[in-house]
């Protein structure tokens, strides 16, 4: 079957995570990704570890399947050269360097590729976009999840500034690129022309404070740390059973908190006018929760699993990273791919999580070695073995 963005070419000058993981996505789709990397050194992900497996550090290997690796440095008039080459035959660019200084110094700014291919979609990621004060600043995703403003609402109340664990501005801007690059391609259908995308960190990150961005907008009152209490609906956090255990309990709806009443042994709550509806359950939350936390001790963490979810109850385990990953349920639904590796073995990676029933994504590239597919891209552009060789003298690849 054909994956649904067959026959699309994109070239991928970005590293790190943002613009990586948006274009293994697209290539998980089905688009021919030409991964650049400067000779020698590639990917600065390539060294962010440990933990290794050999050489190749895990975090590179997470974010870089389905593509081919070309190593090329643009910085050298031949390599410049042979990246215009490969734009003017590919549908999307994508790029991370920092300044717009340093876009127009390698040739690789917007105006420039699109003179050379109007039909090309330029996806540029930066820390701050490439237009206003900021444009030229560094940016990263811990400076993202700072200056988002979701910073200073995680954590509990009264501690110090907590970091997402992951890098979660990165994955949202990657994210949003390739919704941006879909968005682009297909109005592409409709004018024949390319355009484009100026995808910034901060701005992805800020999308995450969406229900505290509308509360704060209608009352101008600034948002607290909650820990693992929800602002708007209660009881929906992480509580405690009779073993000891954490779980989660999700009561998002007055008709679910009638059924956990009746299961919970809390028929009086359930009558009581303070906590009839959700609103107001969240403004009568202190008086709400030691009945709640004083019930769920009458029994164990698996037992509630099973009185819950026969209720129709939302719950749910508190499972450690090993856990998650070997869920049978995401098993059944291969959310884990494994692909050969030329000298790994066996590499594991989560997938892409769409599931399309007419054009179903595939995982079929490995992680590919610096420069791996540099002398068979070199000859798809009708260079010979000795350029080849040539050029690998010359330090243009």
């Amino acid at each position: 079957m054909t994956a649904p963005l067959e026959g699309i070419r994109v070239i991928d000058q970005t590293q790190a995570l943002a613009g990586p993981y948006c274009a293994m996505m697209l290539g998980d789709m089905g688009a021919e990704v030409v991964k650049i990397e400067r000779p020698g050194s590639g990917d600065q992900s390539r060294t962010w570890g440990p933990p290794f497996i050999d050489s190749e550090s895990t975090y590179y290997l997470a974010v870089n399947r389905n593509k081919r690796s070309m190593t090329l440095n643009v910085t050298h008039p031949q390599g410049k050269e042979l990246l215009y080459k490969l734009i003017d035959g590919a549908d999307v660019f994508m790029t991370n360097i920092a300044t717009n200084a340093s876009l127009k110094k390698y040739g690789l700014d917007y105006p420039t590729l699109e003179s050379l291919n109007p039909r090309l979609i330029y996806a540029s990621i930066s820390g701050y976009g490439r237009v206003g004060s900021r444009a030229d600043q560094f940016g990263y995703d811990l400076v993202a999840q700072a200056e988002s403003g979701v910073m200073s609402i995680t954590g509990h109340p009264g501690a110090g500034p907590m970091r997402f664990p992951t890098p979660i501005a990165d994955m949202t801007c990657g994210m949003f690129t390739a919704i941006g690059i879909l968005g682009a391609l297909q109005a592409r259908h409709t004018s024949g022309r390319g355009q484009m995308l100026d995808m910034s960190l901060q701005e992805g990150h800020m999308t995450w404070l969406e229900n505290y961005a509308g509360a704060y907008f209608a009352t101008g009152e600034n948002p607290m740390q909650y820990g693992n209490r929800h602002p708007q609906i209660a009881p929906y956090e992480p509580l405690q059973a009779g073993d000891g255990r954490w779980f989660i309990l999700g009561v998002g709806s007055d008709n679910t908190w009638q059924k956990f009443c009746a299961v919970a042994g809390l028929d009086g709550l359930a009558r009581d006018p303070r906590f009839t509806t959700n609103s107001d359950r969240v403004r009568n939350y202190d008086a709400l929760m030691p009945h709640v936390r004083e019930a769920l001790l009458q029994h164990s963490a698996d037992e509630w699993m099973q009185i819950l979810r026969e209720a129709d109850v939302p719950v749910g385990k508190i499972n450690s990273v090993a856990e998650a990953l070997a869920d049978p349920h995401l098993l059944e639904r291969h959310f884990i791919v494994e692909l050969e590796h030329p000298t790994l073995g066996t590499v594991k990676s989560l997938a892409t999580p769409v599931h399309m029933s007419a054009t179903p994504l595939r995982y079929d590239r490995h992680p590919p070695l610096l420069g791996e597919q540099t002398e068979e891209i070199l000859r798809e552009l009708g260079y010979g073995a000795d350029q080849v060789s040539d050029l690998r003298q010359a330090g243009v690849v």
